[in-house]
């Protein structure tokens, strides 16, 4: 024989939980995961932001344009992941970092000194100009389009 302050305590808990139930079932599964909302006239908006990242670069940039245009499946599966802003963000300061080592390099190679830019400025132009140019292209060939 069941006490009858057993089954009032065992109807409370069925009680509750089936509020409970109710109650989480009337929660979104944005809410759930911790998810808020903020009102706006008669519309409950979710608020979202995203996460703070570095900039990315211009080698990041043109690495971004290359693979959006010739390499969508990569582009979409690092875009999916979250991991876009990352790689971008590494390959910038790969690049960047590769440019300033190439481009000292060439220039020592090709004699494009303070002096030759105190002599003759349209010669010094013209030489950075070429020495720049290639340096680019390198860094292109071996990091962005890569």
């Amino acid at each position: 024989m069941v006490s009858k302050n057993v089954v009032e305590t065992v109807d409370t808990v069925y009680c509750r939980k089936s509020e409970q139930t109710e109650e989480s079932a009337m929660k979104s599964l944005f809410e759930e995961l911790g998810g808020t909302y903020h009102q706006k006239g008669d519309y409950l908006l979710p608020d979202l932001s995203l996460p703070e990242t570095a900039p990315v670069g211009v080698w990041g940039q043109r690495r971004r344009y290359y693979l959006k245009t010739q390499r969508e499946p990569l582009y979409n599966a690092l875009l999916l992941s979250g991991k876009l802003n990352d790689h971008l963000i590494e390959v910038d300061t790969q690049a960047e970092a590769m440019f300033s080592q190439l481009d000292k390099q060439l220039a020592e190679q090709e004699s494009v000194t303070e002096q030759l830019k105190a002599e003759n400025q349209m010669e010094w132009v013209g030489r950075m100009n070429n020495v720049r140019n290639r340096t680019t292209e390198v860094v292109c060939s071996e990091l962005i389009y890569a």
